[in-house]
């Protein structure tokens, strides 16, 4: 690394700093946030991490004040910021990644569909794009900013519909809501500055932590299985084994005998180990992955 160069990294403060901490964690850089500053830890020189608002991201990377960061692609929509995108980041396999801004009303509410807002008043903390979503569907209405507690504003009559984030819709139906549509989606995303690319040495370092967090995330739900197996039953235990690729075969110092290594889905484990051992299958070793890098 030239001397007193640092890659400034942002990591986003709320909602998404949990998961991201423990991404970055599975891909090798031990990271300790302390409650009482927005400067964590990590234990490769050559970064230095801030804690910033998601909301806020894209704009200190954009204007270069941050060579990188974790936000949402909402966000970035929100604030306009011309700035490249690295990857997405998807933090649970089990779903889509995919949140969603929706519009709602109350459940007695008159309004139907996105005409019935005209002259209305609508809260979110998602403005810009929520007048968009209003001017391309030819509505004049008033969109407020909210700093918060944005159903409560609704149910309480001062607004007439909210835009608010949602991946299920069950806090949404819990305050009496009901969805009209979907505004926009939004995933994770890994995002850079434009400028900070031209640097080889910021890129590669990047492209460093693209690929550790991607591997990371691809390993997410996988597990490794090895097993041995005499040759005259590995085409059963084949066609029973449910492998990233094809597994990995080598023979074993002991005549007849085979070594078989594979990646899996940890969901089908449960099932799949029973069936591994009736079809002649022995010696099963499931082990936990940190990476998965394709």
């Amino acid at each position: 690394m030239p001397k007193g160069k640092k890659l400034k990294l942002g990591l986003p403060k709320g909602s998404l700093q949990e998961a991201t901490v423990k991404v970055f964690e599975r891909a090798g850089f031990k990271t300790y946030v302390s409650g009482r500053s927005y400067f964590p830890y990590m234990d490769d020189p050559d970064l230095s991490p801030v804690l910033l608002r998601a909301q806020e991201m894209s704009r200190y990377v954009e204007d270069g004040v941050l060579d990188c960061g974790i936000t949402g692609a909402d966000w970035i929509k929100e604030n306009g910021s011309k700035i490249q995108v690295l990857s997405d980041l998807c933090y649970a396999k089990q779903s889509t990644n995919k949140v969603r801004w929706v519009l709602a009303v109350p459940e007695d509410s008159s309004i139907r569909k996105v005409s019935d807002l005209q002259g209305k008043r609508l809260a979110t903390e998602l403005v810009h794009v929520t007048e968009m979503f209003l001017k391309k569907n030819g509505v004049k209405a008033d969109v407020e900013f909210s700093w918060g507690a944005t159903e409560a504003k609704v149910a309480a009559g001062l607004v007439d519909a909210v835009v608010e984030l949602t991946e299920t819709g069950n806090s949404l139906r819990a305050h009496k809501l009901r969805i009209i549509t979907t505004v926009c989606e939004s995933v994770t995303q890994f995002i850079a500055n434009k400028q900070s690319l031209c640097d080889d040495w910021k890129k590669n370092k990047m492209d460093q932590i693209r690929i550790l967090l991607k591997g990371a995330l691809d390993a997410d739900g996988m597990v490794g299985m090895k097993l041995n197996v005499s040759e005259k039953n590995l085409a059963a235990v084949l066609d029973v084994l449910t492998a990233l690729k094809k597994p990995t075969i080598s023979h074993l110092s002991q005549s007849g005998w085979l070594a078989v290594e594979a990646v899996i889905q940890e969901n089908k484990v449960r099932t799949l180990i029973p069936e591994l051992k009736a079809a002649g299958a022995e010696g099963i070793i499931e082990y936990a992955l940190n990476k998965i890098i394709y």
